[in-house]
């Protein structure tokens, strides 16, 4: 899992998940709109309120972890063993060993998420937030011993790596005491796309150079560009951020009136938290008013 597939393919789970979170991000601050408890409008609530309420992104973390997980395990020829038969016993591939756990945080992780959104009679975002941090601060402890060996260009790929790592756990640490804050979610956002992204191009830059020939690890030129090559996909991700934003702010400004038109020309509806959805009558005219309050003199005896 060490190899080419172990890095290109969690960094695109990280990229794309980072590309989810900028559209929800971004979705709801430009309607004005909670991150947490995002509004939903009183049809969609009627029609598809299971739906809405399905934790999309603790299945998501399930299954990807899980495949990851069997993949770690039967991806070597003997098998995934934890000990030598030799005497005095060794400890065997402890990499893939590293692997595994962070592929097991992560269903875990998904696990909690499920639990909170579903399971619980009151989703609990502290408890989201408290695991996604716990996995970060083990992933960080991981990814320190993960490079205990390494030297020259693979050192500093992970270096970088680990700088994002520790940036994120700095953010996510921070979001427990302020959950809904728009600064540190788009700050979590570009840092989870950086993750991604950079994973990837260290799976090329370690097993697939583009050149066809390895990087030279006694090469300081080589040492440099992966930093200005880091550099790189901090200014990409951050003109991504850049594009979906405004992707989104046109088509606010460009559609969302059309609907408000649109809207405003039915009858607007209350909705209780528990009971169905009721729809107004329209406020009677001026001078239909006038008008009723002149028949009710002559009514009376």
């Amino acid at each position: 899992m060490g190899k080419f597939n172990g890095h290109v393919y969690p960094g695109l789970y990280l990229f794309s998940y980072g590309l989810y979170q900028a559209t929800v991000v971004f979705k709801t601050t430009i309607a004005n709109d909670s991150l947490l408890y995002p509004s939903r409008s009183p049809r969609n609530k009627r029609i598809c309120a299971r739906l809405w309420e399905i934790s999309y992104q603790g299945l998501l973390k399930i299954v990807t972890g899980s495949i990851f997980t069997i993949y770690v395990i039967f991806c070597l020829e003997d098998g995934l063993v934890l000990m030598s038969t030799e005497m005095p016993p060794r400890f065997l591939f402890p990499k893939e060993w590293q692997h595994l756990t962070m592929f097991i945080l992560l269903t875990l992780n998904g696990c909690v998420d499920v639990t909170s959104k579903n399971l619980l009679p009151q989703r609990c975002v502290l408890l989201e937030k408290g695991a996604l941090v716990l996995v970060f601060y083990v992933l960080l402890i991981l990814l320190v011993s993960h490079v205990q060996d390494s030297t020259g260009v693979e050192l500093q790929v992970h270096s970088l790596l680990i700088l994002v790592v520790f940036l994120l756990m700095l953010v996510l640490t921070a979001e427990l005491w302020a959950p809904n804050a728009l600064h540190l979610s788009m700050t979590e956002t570009f840092l989870f796309l950086m993750m991604g992204s950079w994973l990837m191009q260290a799976g090329f830059i370690l097993y697939r150079p583009i050149s066809g020939y390895p990087w030279q690890d006694d090469d300081i030129s080589d040492i440099m560009f992966v930093t200005t090559f880091f550099c790189w996909h901090v200014m990409v991700n951050a003109l991504c951020l850049l594009g979906i934003y405004g992707a989104f702010s046109f088509w606010h400004h460009c559609y969302r009136p059309r609907s408000k038109l649109m809207g405003s020309q039915e009858a607007p509806y209350y909705t209780d938290t528990e009971g169905p959805v009721y729809q107004l009558l329209p406020e009677v005219e001026p001078s239909e008013k006038d008008d009723q309050a002149l028949l009710l003199p002559e009514s009376s005896p």
